[in-house]
Formats: C-alpha cells, sequence, structure tokens
C-alpha cells in the first residue's frame, strides 16, 4: 500500500537545462537507483527529461525521487528544494497511509462514477473538478464539524458535483473513512491548483 501521496507541478524548461545535466554528472549515482539494464534506462530517462520531463512515467520520476532523497536524507526541505531546482515541484504530500489510502478510493469511485480515468498525469482543470468533488464528499461526511465555508462557495457554480457527492455518499458507507484532516487536503490542493493550467503529476511512494 502507498505509504504517501505526492502532488507535483514541473518546469520542463528548467528540467531540460538542470536536471539533464545533473544526470550527466552524476551518473554513477543515478544508476544506483535502476533497476535491470540501468545503462540504457538511464539513456531513456535523460531522452525523455530533454524532450519533456512529463514523459517520465511513475517509476523513473520514483527513482528519480529515491536518488534525490538519499542525495539529502536528513534534510526534507532540501529535497524538495533541490527538486525545484532541476524542474520538479513537490508542492504537496500526503504523509499518512490511512489517508492515502482513503484520498485513492475518493477518487477511484469518482473516476467510475465519471467513466473518466485521470491517470497520474492529468490537466490541473480535470484534477481540480475531481478536488471540489472531494470537497463537496468530506464536508458532508463530517457535518458534525460545522459547515465547510469553501463547500457552499463552489455548490452554486458545481450543482452536479455536488449531487454526485451526495449520491455517493448515500449508495457508500465512506464516512468513517473520512475525517477533518482529508477535508483538509482537498481544500490545500484545490487552493494550490485552482489558477494553475498545466498538468498535475500524482506519484504514489510505497
Amino acid at each position: 500500500m502507498p505509504e504517501e501521496l505526492y502532488f507535483i507541478k514541473t518546469n520542463p524548461t528548467v528540467a531540460k537545462i538542470n536536471l539533464y545535466n545533473k544526470l550527466c554528472r552524476e551518473e554513477e549515482n543515478i544508476l544506483k537507483f535502476l533497476q535491470t539494464d540501468r545503462n540504457t534506462n538511464l539513456e531513456i530517462i535523460k531522452d525523455k527529461v530533454k524532450d519533456s520531463v512529463e514523459e517520465l512515467t511513475k517509476e523513473e520520476l520514483l527513482h528519480i525521487f529515491s536518488w534525490f532523497s538519499t542525495l539529502y536524507p536528513s534534510d526534507r526541505e532540501e529535497i524538495k528544494t533541490q527538486l525545484f531546482i532541476n524542474g520538479i515541484d513537490l508542492f504537496y504530500e500526503i504523509p499518512s497511509t490511512i489517508h492515502v489510502n482513503s484520498f485513492l478510493e475518493i477518487l477511484s469511485d469518482y473516476e467510475k462514477n465519471m467513466h473518466q480515468d485521470l491517470g497520474f498525469i492529468v490537466n490541473a482543470q480535470h484534477f481540480n473538478q475531481f478536488l471540489i468533488y472531494g470537497i463537496f464528499l468530506t464536508e458532508m461526511a463530517n457535518k458534525q464539524q460545522g459547515e465547510n465555508v469553501l463547500s457552499s462557495y463552489l455548490k452554486t457554480d458545481y450543482e452536479s458535483l455536488y449531487r454526485l457527492a451526495e449520491n455517493q455518499l448515500s449508495t457508500k458507507n465512506i464516512v468513517e473513512k473520512t475525517s477533518p484532516e482529508l477535508q483538509l487536503y482537498f481544500t490545500d490542493l484545490y487552493d494550490l491548483t485552482k489558477f494553475y493550467k498545466g498538468s498535475i503529476i500524482r506519484l504514489e511512494n510505497q
């Protein structure tokens, strides 16, 4: 099961220069984190980064994350800073396994209901629609915490997503799987992406 869930924005132009050069300079170090046929896989990663970092697969991104994590093992913020310098903006994370699993279950139900596969890399607008649904759903499931002002504000413009969340709550007992913390994650992610026009990468770390 995933232990952490990362949310990433990328800067392909910066990655094309900084990350590519770092990969070239430190080949011996990154090779340790690749699986079979390491040299070939490294060349594939370098070619993708030179074109667009968003072409990397989930596994290739996780290899890069593992590499950076060992370079700065005792400083989480430095890892994020160095990733950012190299075109990978880890702008948010969900660190709790329980909350990660609940978030992913809500996402899975949303995809089934909408007949839409968001994938691990998704247009920010589509991701935002899911987050609004998640805000509605967790607000309904946590009524005892009081009314969510953002939920009330969004309801006017997203009535269909509100009804979808309402129907989902009535057909599936998910109240015990939501929490005020999970509601906060949806709200934070919405605030951080509502004006963003690029792609969002969702990366699950085992």
